[in-house]
């Protein structure tokens, strides 16, 4: 915690000083959103450069001057929390002024812009993310104000904590991770009781884009176990997306990568090849829009497709089909062939890329 007072003393302190010297204060933020910014480390995942560009949140300019003044504004928030060890959420952060930061968006962006101009994880700056995610299965772990949590027992699922970095005593005789992209699939295979049947596993949805407490679960368990993680998602360029996010970051959160990539992640299914190789009915799969299109074509270039040539091919069956599918596409075969055939099979011979 005194890391964290003094990086935000220094940036006060540099306020001051171009104060005292009749010059309007500047903040100096990394660009977070340009890719010329971010390398790409198969051990890593997408990570910032330590020379990339910045851009400049200014005090005399009209156009960033409020982002300037909301900047400060937080970094006092979190100088007091961190002081009195106090933690709140974004969300609580957002509403204790409402009016002045006028969306939670704005509160998030400046979060983690000054996460990356300290080099402090954010779980550091006394900030919690509110979580989305679900985790059930073989897993059992003690949370930071002790509270023992068994996701084994429970036939509903656990939300995944909001301190992932305090909880500890983590237990499990899972034999792999599952990562669920939708939230209806997650809750269909607890229904089918899933994780005892086939060989006990971890289950985990990020409900969607995963938020960062999902991301950090997921890391803290690769860390604790060692064990294979696969990914179940949607056979269409969203699913593609999330799932890389999961194994290689995101661009905006590179600055973090080291805590939250797992570059060993595999994908499991949906695989575009299935679809055919399933015959499954072309009826049932989905047109791509203008927007699929170039989602798909942005991932295609991107960096980590080049050391995927499986991946790669995959990809290459959705562009030249132009359809998608959802996961419950497989119900067309038969209402609980994604739980009785498609993963035990998957897992047993080895169907993943």
């Amino acid at each position: 915690s005194s890391e964290v007072l003094e990086a935000i003393e220094n940036v006060i302190q540099g306020v001051v000083q171009s104060l005292a010297q009749k010059k309007p204060p500047v903040l100096t933020v990394a660009n977070r959103a340009d890719w010329r910014n971010i390398e790409f480390k198969d051990s890593v995942g997408l990570q910032m450069i330590p020379g990339c560009t910045t851009k400049q949140i200014r005090s005399d300019c009209p156009q960033s001057a409020r982002r300037f003044a909301l900047t400060l504004k937080i970094l006092s928030t979190i100088y007091k929390m961190v002081q009195s060890n106090t933690y709140a959420t974004k969300r609580d952060i957002y509403y204790s002024d409402t009016l002045l930061f006028g969306s939670q968006s704005v509160v998030d962006q400046i979060i983690n812009d000054i996460s990356c101009m300290l080099k402090i994880p954010r779980r550091s700056l006394h900030v919690l993310s509110t979580t989305k995610g679900f985790v059930a299965g073989n897993l059992s772990y003690t949370e930071e104000d002790g509270t023992k949590v068994n996701c084994t027992c429970s036939a509903t699922a656990v939300t995944v904590p909001s301190n992932v970095q305090g909880i500890k005593n983590l237990t499990s005789h899972a034999k792999f991770i599952l990562i669920i992209e939708k939230d209806a699939t997650f809750q269909r295979l607890l229904d089918d009781d899933f994780f005892s049947k086939v060989s006990p596993c971890i289950m985990i949805t990020g409900r969607g884009i995963p938020d960062l407490n999902t991301r950090l679960l997921v890391r803290k368990l690769w860390d604790s176990f060692q064990i294979p993680i696969f990914t179940l998602m949607d056979a269409d360029p969203h699913g593609v997306e999330i799932m890389c996010v999961y194994k290689y970051g995101s661009v905006s959160m590179s600055f973090e990568a080291h805590h939250l990539t797992v570059p060993s992640i595999k994908w499991l299914g949906l695989l575009p090849s299935d679809l055919k190789r399933l015959n499954i009915c072309k009826d049932a799969l989905i047109p791509f829009t203008k927007q699929d299109e170039n989602k798909l074509a942005s991932i295609q270039k991107r960096p980590y497709i080049a050391c995927q040539p499986l991946w790669k091919k995959e990809l290459e069956i959705m562009a030249a089909s132009k359809l998608k599918a959802e996961i419950q596409v497989l119900t067309t075969v038969s209402a609980d062939y994604l739980s009785r055939v498609y993963l035990p099979n998957k897992l047993q011979f080895g169907g993943w890329l």
